[in-house]
């Protein structure tokens, strides 16, 4: 769900880090509250506004990247208007995918060494009792690193299984995804203990 940087100069990419991740930060904090379903729709306006202000690549970029929200979408969807509050589960979903879309652009328009060194700066102060910041910074890095290959890998597994089954996929994939990843997990701390671990 979020994407990597793309390679691209824009006035998105010239604002500091620091500067992005505090914006997202405070409008998490406005928009989580909001319980006004136009109000919202407004908010994924803005959204669209900051993707297709870098052209209409980002903005398709975005939409890809937001591919696997819609699983959630329906299963929100379904759930609240089995229970007869449908308008309770528009405004869950709008919010959603208008903080995921603004989350997605900040990680879109920043690269990745800038980020970790702005999470280690900012943590510094934990320093004092005993917390590395490289340590979370690298974590921080990981889960913004291995969403866009675990939905490349889901994509692949998807078109696998079309090209040698008749039966539509459903939650088949979850469990060669999930072993994937595992996969990967342990090949990542296999990789970092054999370079000497994390300082």
């Amino acid at each position: 769900m979020l994407a990597l940087s793309i390679e691209q100069h824009s006035w998105a990419h010239r604002v500091p880090v620091g500067w992005k991740l505090a914006a997202l930060f405070c409008a998490t904090a406005l928009v989580f509250p909001l319980t006004d379903l136009r109000l919202l729709m407004g908010c994924v306006a803005l959204a669209i506004a900051l993707y297709l202000s870098l052209g209409r690549a980002a903005l398709m970029i975005g939409v890809a990247a937001l591919k696997p929200v819609w699983w959630f979408v329906v299963i929100i969807a379904l759930y609240h208007g089995v229970i007869g509050d449908f308008s309770r589960g528009m405004v869950i979903v709008v919010k959603m995918i208008a903080l995921l879309g603004l989350a997605n652009f900040v990680t879109m328009t920043s690269r990745l060494s800038d980020m970790m060194d702005w999470v280690i700066w900012a943590l510094a102060p934990l320093r004092l009792v005993g917390v590395k910041p490289e340590r979370i910074a690298l974590a921080f890095a990981l889960v913004i690193r291995f969403i866009p290959s675990l939905n490349q890998r889901a994509s692949v597994l998807q078109e696998a299984w079309r090209a040698r089954a008749k039966r539509r996929l459903g939650l088949r994939i979850v469990a060669p995804l999930v072993i994937s990843a595992l996969d990967d997990g342990e090949t990542t701390a296999e990789a970092l203990r054999a370079r000497g671990g994390v300082e």
